[in-house]
């Protein structure tokens, strides 16, 4: 049999490789060595098999492809004679040049250009502003809701992660429970019970990926009861509110004064569930009152539903802790928490604690949302929380926040000498306003990013006209340079605005 005739009767195999999907189908007959070399150039070219990179033993790749291990030894064999590869003994057959690639043909149309800061201010925010926000490059980001994520416990992350895979079965590579791993669980009942004097069965603790899921989850099952309606503080977190809004949950406002949500103003919007930031109001700070309190548990007796978000609760510096709405109502109280301030947003691990009548339909909506969170994080999560290394982080947060929350404020004492300090008792932010000012918080927003600085305005998160301006500030994230640096630019702007 000659050589065509024994590379045909190759062919009639239908061969294939998961090597660059090589399928010796395509190669015409009676050339599947000058095909194999035509495409191991191609790959070499294009960047698939990038300089360093090691190919298949010849007899390994012949025998996935079906050909004589000759082909395959013949194609190597020409492209070491271009000088594209090399045989480098047991490392095998190395890719050592690849040729120059051809200049890009020019584009017809320049890519998209980033929003500029007049645009990004000037259009009520859509369901993309944070987005488009965050990708901004700036010289100091000021934005709220980030921790100082330098202080992440790498260390003991890897440490717990260790530990952890050296004892996981093989079988808890597999699906989980979708209601979260039951170390989390039993992790996040005693977390509770001994950081927010919340009593609660780790079955009925449900892991979720932060509470934004939770906010999507709930809408659903709410829509599934019937329930159009969610009211919302105002001002109140813009996030929340299109995160509600994404389920087709309408949003009323109710206003919000020195001692929280206004009661008698939730009562007249006539809805039957109320989302509140009760520890820590976002944006404004302020604490839900004694007397409030009692009013809203009084509401919610007579048949309605509070969603906890418990923001910012373990953030606290000059002030006691606040128990939990869900510590004194737990049949009327949706309760939210997550990880995100206390360790990082990337993680995506928070929980919810619902009322029986809601707990079955939110498992499901969870089951059929993303079967679950990824197990692995949760179990080293577990461990950190079991172990006290979770507690020693938050006193050294609390220490490095409360120094960087003193260093803004003294940086408005010095550079906004008329603004207005808000909420600075506990959290990760402080909102400032400015009295008997003549200038909209979007213009001053837009014109602190165009010299570098990224801020969120107070009339983002609110429903009604907000008289006076505002800006929302985040402090936890940045070094105190950085926030007298952030605060002084803001200075320079505010006197070109007025």
């Amino acid at each position: 049999m000659n050589r065509s005739d024994s590379e045909a009767s190759d062919r009639a195999k239908k061969p294939g490789a998961d090597f660059l999907q090589l399928d010796t189908d395509q190669a015409p007959v009676g050339g599947l060595t000058d095909w194999l070399a035509s495409q191991l150039r191609l790959a070499i070219s294009d960047g698939r098999l990038p300089v360093g990179s090691r190919l298949p033993a010849t007899r390994v790749l012949a025998a996935e492809l079906r050909v004589s291990r000759g082909v395959v030894t013949e194609a190597y064999q020409r492209l070491s004679e271009d000088g594209q590869v090399a045989g480098r003994g047991r490392n095998g057959t190395v890719v050592i040049a690849a040729p120059l690639p051809a200049p890009a043909p020019p584009r017809p149309h320049p890519t998209a250009e980033p929003p500029s800061p007049k645009a990004l201010f000037a259009a009520t925010p859509g369901a993309d502003v944070f987005d488009a926000l965050r990708e901004l490059p700036v010289r100091v980001d000021l934005s709220p809701g980030t921790p100082d994520l330098t202080a992440f416990p790498r260390t003991a992350w890897l440490r717990a992660e260790r530990s952890v895979l050296g004892g996981l079965a093989a079988s808890g590579f597999g699906y989980g429970d979708p209601r979260g791993a039951p170390e989390l669980r039993r992790a996040v009942a005693n977390w509770l019970a001994r950081n927010r004097g919340v009593r609660v069965d780790p079955e009925e603790v449900l892991i979720v990926a932060g509470t934004a899921q939770t906010l999507t989850l709930f809408a659903q099952v709410l829509r599934d009861e019937g329930i159009r309606a969610v009211a919302v503080e105002d001002p109140g977190s813009l996030g929340a509110r299109q995160h509600l809004n994404s389920r087709q949950v309408d949003t009323p406002p109710v206003p919000v004064d020195a001692e929280g949500v206004r009661v008698d103003e939730l009562r007249a919007t006539g809805a039957p569930a109320v989302l509140l930031t009760p520890a820590h109001q976002f944006p404004m700070g302020v604490v839900l009152g004694g007397v409030r309190r009692g009013e809203l548990m009084r509401w919610a007796v007579e048949g309605g539903l509070i969603i906890e978000d418990d923001y910012d609760a373990e953030h606290r510096y000059d002030r006691p802790p606040v128990p939990a709405l869900r510590s004194m109502l737990p049949e009327h109280v949706v309760y939210a928490g997550s990880v995100s301030k206390l360790l990082a947003p990337a993680l995506r691990v928070g929980w919810v604690l619902a009322p029986p009548k809601y707990r079955d339909a939110l498992v499901e909506a969870k089951r059929y949302a993303d079967l679950g969170n990824a197990l692995l994080p949760q179990l080293v999560l577990a461990r950190l929380m079991e172990s006290g290394e979770l507690e020693r982080h938050l006193r050294l947060l609390r220490g490095r926040h409360r120094r960087r929350r003193d260093t803004m404020i003294e940086a408005v004492a010095k550079h906004l000498p008329g603004a207005v300090v808000h909420g600075a008792a506990a959290g990760l932010h402080l909102t400032i306003t400015f009295d008997a000012a003549e200038f909209a918080d979007t213009d001053l927003a837009a014109a602190a990013l165009a010299e570098g600085v990224k801020v969120q305005p107070l009339s983002w998160h609110t429903q009604h006209p907000h008289s006076p301006p505002g800006l929302v500030l985040g402090y936890a994230a940045r070094t105190p340079t950085d926030i007298d640096e952030g605060v002084a630019t803001l200075g320079n702007v505010l006197r070109r605005l007025a």
